[in-house]
Protein backbone atom coordinates (compact mmCIF):
# COMPACT_ATOMS: atom_id res chain seq x y z
CA UNK A 1 0.00 0.00 0.00
CA UNK A 2 1.44 3.56 -0.77
CA UNK A 3 0.50 6.69 0.60
CA UNK A 4 0.24 7.15 4.56
CA UNK A 5 -0.83 4.42 6.27
CA UNK A 6 -3.96 3.55 7.65
CA UNK A 7 -4.27 0.96 10.48
CA UNK A 8 -7.34 -0.51 10.97
CA UNK A 9 -6.71 -2.27 13.98
CA UNK A 10 -4.71 -0.46 16.43
CA UNK A 11 -4.44 -1.79 19.95
CA UNK A 12 -3.14 -0.31 23.22
CA UNK A 13 -2.41 -2.44 25.88
CA UNK A 14 -1.67 -0.51 29.12
CA UNK A 15 0.39 -2.00 32.00
CA UNK A 16 -1.38 -2.62 35.48
CA UNK A 17 -2.09 1.30 36.76
CA UNK A 18 -1.89 2.59 33.30
CA UNK A 19 1.83 3.64 33.37
CA UNK A 20 3.23 2.52 30.43
CA UNK A 21 1.76 0.65 27.47
CA UNK A 22 2.30 -1.81 24.33
CA UNK A 23 0.94 -0.39 21.05
CA UNK A 24 0.16 -2.87 18.22
CA UNK A 25 -1.25 -2.57 14.66
CA UNK A 26 0.75 0.36 13.33
CA UNK A 27 3.50 -0.12 11.09
CA UNK A 28 6.05 3.14 11.58
CA UNK A 29 8.05 2.28 8.29
CA UNK A 30 5.36 4.28 6.44
CA UNK A 31 4.04 7.51 7.23
CA UNK A 32 0.60 7.83 9.80
CA UNK A 33 -2.28 8.88 8.57
CA UNK A 34 -3.86 11.61 10.74
CA UNK A 35 -6.18 9.56 12.30
CA UNK A 36 -3.68 6.92 13.43
CA UNK A 37 -0.88 9.67 14.52
CA UNK A 38 -3.53 11.05 16.89
CA UNK A 39 -4.10 7.80 18.53
CA UNK A 40 -0.57 7.29 19.10
CA UNK A 41 -0.10 10.61 20.16
CA UNK A 42 -3.12 10.22 22.55
CA UNK A 43 -1.70 6.83 23.72
CA UNK A 44 1.52 8.42 24.71
CA UNK A 45 -0.10 11.52 26.44
CA UNK A 46 -1.84 9.00 28.63
CA UNK A 47 0.45 6.25 29.40
CA UNK A 48 3.85 8.49 29.30
CA UNK A 49 6.41 5.28 28.30
CA UNK A 50 4.65 3.52 25.07
CA UNK A 51 6.19 0.96 22.74
CA UNK A 52 5.78 -0.64 19.29
CA UNK A 53 7.33 -4.06 18.66
CA UNK A 54 8.48 -5.59 15.70
CA UNK A 55 9.50 -2.46 13.93
CA UNK A 56 12.82 -3.26 11.79
CA UNK A 57 13.34 0.64 11.05
CA UNK A 58 15.92 2.00 8.77
CA UNK A 59 17.56 5.12 9.69
CA UNK A 60 15.40 7.25 7.15
CA UNK A 61 12.72 5.52 8.64
CA UNK A 62 13.44 6.45 12.56
CA UNK A 63 13.48 9.73 10.78
CA UNK A 64 10.69 10.26 9.63
CA UNK A 65 8.24 8.90 12.36
CA UNK A 66 10.54 11.10 15.18
CA UNK A 67 9.37 14.13 12.71
CA UNK A 68 5.57 12.95 12.94
CA UNK A 69 5.99 13.46 16.72
CA UNK A 70 7.89 16.48 16.61
CA UNK A 71 10.78 18.69 15.18
CA UNK A 72 14.09 17.47 16.25
CA UNK A 73 15.33 18.27 19.40
CA UNK A 74 18.99 19.36 20.32
CA UNK A 75 21.61 16.64 21.80
CA UNK A 76 24.38 17.95 23.00
CA UNK A 77 27.59 16.38 24.16
CA UNK A 78 27.07 13.14 22.39
CA UNK A 79 28.03 12.43 18.88
CA UNK A 80 25.75 11.37 15.99
CA UNK A 81 26.03 8.80 13.94
CA UNK A 82 27.91 9.81 10.50
CA UNK A 83 25.97 11.89 8.36
CA UNK A 84 22.82 11.49 10.68
CA UNK A 85 22.75 14.49 12.79
CA UNK A 86 19.74 13.93 14.70
CA UNK A 87 20.71 9.81 15.36
CA UNK A 88 22.78 8.81 18.69
CA UNK A 89 24.20 5.43 18.72
CA UNK A 90 24.02 4.11 22.20
CA UNK A 91 26.49 1.53 22.20
CA UNK A 92 28.83 -0.72 24.32
CA UNK A 93 30.63 -3.22 23.43
CA UNK A 94 31.01 -6.58 24.86
CA UNK A 95 34.62 -6.21 25.81
CA UNK A 96 33.71 -2.38 27.73
CA UNK A 97 34.03 -2.31 31.41
CA UNK A 98 32.95 0.93 32.02
CA UNK A 99 29.85 1.87 33.39
CA UNK A 100 26.57 1.52 30.92
CA UNK A 101 25.90 5.26 29.44
CA UNK A 102 22.58 6.43 31.29
CA UNK A 103 22.97 4.34 34.13
CA UNK A 104 21.39 6.59 36.81
CA UNK A 105 18.01 7.82 37.49
CA UNK A 106 17.81 11.41 34.74
CA UNK A 107 15.38 13.04 32.59
CA UNK A 108 17.85 13.30 29.66
CA UNK A 109 18.65 17.10 28.81
CA UNK A 110 16.76 18.89 31.97
CA UNK A 111 19.41 21.63 32.08
CA UNK A 112 18.32 22.79 28.38
CA UNK A 113 15.82 25.47 28.18
CA UNK A 114 13.34 23.79 26.44
CA UNK A 115 14.35 20.31 27.48
CA UNK A 116 13.11 17.64 24.85
CA UNK A 117 9.50 16.49 25.09
CA UNK A 118 10.53 12.54 23.67
CA UNK A 119 12.65 10.50 23.61
CA UNK A 120 12.65 7.55 21.07
CA UNK A 121 15.17 4.07 21.28
CA UNK A 122 15.11 1.88 18.86
CA UNK A 123 16.58 -1.56 19.96
CA UNK A 124 19.04 -2.89 17.39
CA UNK A 125 21.39 -5.92 18.69
CA UNK A 126 19.74 -6.73 22.86
CA UNK A 127 22.08 -9.05 24.96
CA UNK A 128 20.42 -12.39 25.99
CA UNK A 129 20.64 -10.78 29.53
CA UNK A 130 20.07 -7.76 31.54
CA UNK A 131 20.47 -4.14 30.06
CA UNK A 132 16.46 -3.52 31.09
CA UNK A 133 15.45 0.66 31.53
CA UNK A 134 13.54 1.42 34.14
CA UNK A 135 10.94 4.40 34.16
CA UNK A 136 9.53 6.46 36.92
CA UNK A 137 6.48 7.71 36.84
CA UNK A 138 6.75 11.94 37.74
CA UNK A 139 2.87 12.68 38.16
CA UNK A 140 1.84 10.10 40.25
CA UNK A 141 4.94 10.32 42.22
CA UNK A 142 3.46 14.38 42.68
CA UNK A 143 0.05 13.44 43.55
CA UNK A 144 0.73 11.10 46.13
CA UNK A 145 2.63 13.94 48.34
CA UNK A 146 0.24 15.58 50.75
CA UNK A 147 -1.56 18.87 49.86
CA UNK A 148 0.87 20.90 52.37
CA UNK A 149 3.93 19.54 50.90
CA UNK A 150 2.55 19.95 46.67
CA UNK A 151 1.58 23.66 48.56
CA UNK A 152 5.11 24.00 49.62
CA UNK A 153 6.85 22.58 46.16
CA UNK A 154 4.87 25.34 43.79
CA UNK A 155 6.85 27.88 44.06
CA UNK A 156 10.28 26.13 43.84
CA UNK A 157 12.48 26.62 40.86
CA UNK A 158 15.00 23.46 40.86
CA UNK A 159 18.64 24.41 39.13
CA UNK A 160 19.84 21.81 36.70
CA UNK A 161 23.25 21.28 35.02
CA UNK A 162 25.26 18.62 32.82
CA UNK A 163 28.18 19.29 34.86
CA UNK A 164 28.66 16.62 37.00
CA UNK A 165 28.57 14.43 33.71
CA UNK A 166 29.70 16.33 31.00
CA UNK A 167 32.09 19.03 32.63
CA UNK A 168 35.83 18.93 32.46
CA UNK A 169 35.56 17.19 36.22
CA UNK A 170 32.29 15.07 35.29
CA UNK A 171 32.20 11.38 35.50
CA UNK A 172 32.23 10.82 31.62
CA UNK A 173 35.54 13.34 31.76
CA UNK A 174 37.53 10.40 33.54
CA UNK A 175 36.54 7.58 31.61
CA UNK A 176 39.12 8.32 28.77
CA UNK A 177 38.46 6.33 25.82
CA UNK A 178 36.88 3.28 27.93
CA UNK A 179 34.04 3.95 26.05
CA UNK A 180 32.69 2.58 22.68
CA UNK A 181 30.55 5.87 22.37
CA UNK A 182 32.01 9.00 21.47
CA UNK A 183 31.14 11.98 24.03
CA UNK A 184 31.52 15.97 24.47
CA UNK A 185 33.27 17.03 27.25
CA UNK A 186 32.82 20.72 27.36
CA UNK A 187 32.75 23.71 29.64
CA UNK A 188 29.54 24.48 28.47
CA UNK A 189 28.26 21.87 30.87
CA UNK A 190 29.22 23.26 34.08
CA UNK A 191 26.22 26.14 33.02
CA UNK A 192 23.38 26.81 34.97
CA UNK A 193 19.40 25.92 34.15
CA UNK A 194 16.03 26.76 36.71
CA UNK A 195 13.29 25.17 36.02
CA UNK A 196 9.91 24.70 38.24
CA UNK A 197 10.34 22.11 40.41
CA UNK A 198 6.97 21.06 39.28
CA UNK A 199 6.51 21.50 36.01
CA UNK A 200 2.57 21.08 34.36
CA UNK A 201 2.39 19.08 30.94
CA UNK A 202 1.26 20.88 28.21
CA UNK A 203 -1.38 18.42 26.64
CA UNK A 204 -2.93 16.74 29.84
CA UNK A 205 -2.64 19.67 32.20
CA UNK A 206 -1.44 17.03 35.09
CA UNK A 207 1.42 18.23 37.27
CA UNK A 208 4.58 16.40 37.51
CA UNK A 209 8.02 16.69 39.33
CA UNK A 210 10.34 17.87 37.42
CA UNK A 211 13.97 16.92 39.08
CA UNK A 212 16.73 14.04 38.72
CA UNK A 213 19.44 12.89 40.49
CA UNK A 214 21.84 13.77 37.55
CA UNK A 215 21.09 16.90 36.49
CA UNK A 216 19.55 18.74 39.35
CA UNK A 217 22.38 20.65 41.48
CA UNK A 218 19.74 22.55 43.71
CA UNK A 219 16.78 24.75 44.28
CA UNK A 220 16.81 28.42 44.60
CA UNK A 221 16.71 30.67 47.15
CA UNK A 222 17.88 27.24 49.60
CA UNK A 223 21.38 26.66 50.83
CA UNK A 224 22.97 23.48 49.98
CA UNK A 225 22.43 21.54 52.78
CA UNK A 226 18.83 22.73 52.55
CA UNK A 227 18.25 21.30 48.75
CA UNK A 228 20.26 18.36 49.38
CA UNK A 229 18.18 17.14 51.96
CA UNK A 230 14.75 18.04 49.87
CA UNK A 231 16.11 16.35 47.16
CA UNK A 232 16.82 13.17 48.43
CA UNK A 233 13.67 12.85 49.85
CA UNK A 234 12.01 13.58 46.50
CA UNK A 235 14.62 11.43 44.74
CA UNK A 236 13.53 8.49 47.13
CA UNK A 237 9.98 9.22 46.45
CA UNK A 238 9.95 8.92 42.66
CA UNK A 239 12.13 5.60 42.90
CA UNK A 240 9.89 3.76 44.63
CA UNK A 241 8.57 0.95 43.40
CA UNK A 242 4.97 1.85 42.70
CA UNK A 243 5.74 4.49 40.53
CA UNK A 244 8.33 2.21 38.16
CA UNK A 245 8.10 0.33 35.18
CA UNK A 246 10.53 -1.93 34.21
CA UNK A 247 11.06 -2.35 30.49
CA UNK A 248 13.26 -5.59 29.11
CA UNK A 249 13.58 -5.31 24.92
CA UNK A 250 13.81 -7.24 22.30
CA UNK A 251 15.31 -6.45 19.09
CA UNK A 252 13.36 -3.81 17.05
CA UNK A 253 11.05 -2.59 19.53
CA UNK A 254 10.93 1.40 19.12
CA UNK A 255 10.30 2.92 22.41
CA UNK A 256 8.98 6.38 23.36
CA UNK A 257 8.35 8.12 26.82
CA UNK A 258 7.73 11.77 27.85
CA UNK A 259 10.21 13.43 29.20
CA UNK A 260 8.19 16.29 30.42
CA UNK A 261 7.44 13.73 33.48
CA UNK A 262 9.36 10.66 33.28
CA UNK A 263 12.81 9.68 34.79
CA UNK A 264 14.59 7.13 33.41
CA UNK A 265 17.49 4.40 34.09
CA UNK A 266 19.82 2.39 31.95
CA UNK A 267 20.75 -0.91 33.84
CA UNK A 268 23.76 -2.92 33.29
CA UNK A 269 23.77 -6.73 33.81
CA UNK A 270 25.01 -7.39 30.44
CA UNK A 271 28.80 -7.70 30.95
CA UNK A 272 30.46 -9.75 28.12
CA UNK A 273 27.64 -9.19 25.46
CA UNK A 274 27.08 -5.88 22.99
CA UNK A 275 24.22 -3.55 22.97
CA UNK A 276 23.18 -1.41 20.63
CA UNK A 277 20.31 1.36 20.20
CA UNK A 278 19.52 4.56 18.36
CA UNK A 279 18.09 7.95 19.58
CA UNK A 280 16.24 10.38 18.59
CA UNK A 281 14.41 13.24 20.82
CA UNK A 282 12.19 15.64 19.64
CA UNK A 283 11.85 19.22 20.89
CA UNK A 284 10.10 20.43 23.70
CA UNK A 285 9.04 23.61 25.28
CA UNK A 286 9.93 25.87 28.17
CA UNK A 287 8.70 24.26 31.75
CA UNK A 288 5.97 25.79 33.36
Amino acid sequence: MSGPYWPYSISVRPNPGGFGAQVEGVDLSKPLAPEALAAVRGAWAEHAVIWFPDQPLTHDELEAFTMQIGPFGEDPYVEPIEGRPHILEVRREAEEIATPFGAAWHSDWSFQERPPSATLLHAKVVPPRGGDTLFADGCRAYETLSPLLQHMLAPMRAIHSASRVYGPDGVYARDGDARAMRLRIDPAADGRCAHPLVRTHPVTGRKALFVNPVYTVGIEDMSVAEAESLLKFLFKHMTEDVFVYRHRWRPDTLLMWDNRCVMHNATGGYDGFQRLMHRTTVAGQTPV
